[in-house]
């Protein structure tokens, strides 16, 4: 089993972890730093690879909570790994996380 835990994110401008999600799924993934302000939209690109016998976070992300979609399923159940990795809930993709549209407060 691969334990996992909710999707962190630094902001790219101030390196504040105090990041949240202020969309929806079916618009975009635009995040906000509570700190500085800049705003931004993570991205996953697959790796190759997936894992089997993936355990959700506990407890599950909230709708605030830092979020980004699968690069190969599209679904948002993309969590992190206890060694640092990003993985798809859902498809068991291996993932790299990347920051876009940079916008500082």
């Amino acid at each position: 089993m691969i334990q996992t835990r909710k999707l962190a994110i630094a902001c790219p401008h101030c390196g504040s972890a105090d990041v949240f999600y202020s969309c929806t799924p079916n618009c975009c993934y635009n995040h906000v730093c509570a700190d500085c302000q800049t705003t931004f939209e993570p991205a996953t690109t697959f790796q190759g690879g997936s894992l089997t016998g993936i355990v959700p976070p506990d407890p599950l992300p909230d709708a605030t909570d830092p979020t980004a979609e699968c690069a190969r399923c599209t679904s948002n159940a993309v969590y992190m790994t206890d060694d640092g990795g990003v993985v798809c809930g859902q498809c068991g993709a291996i993932l790299k996380l990347e920051i876009a549209e940079i916008a500082p407060g």
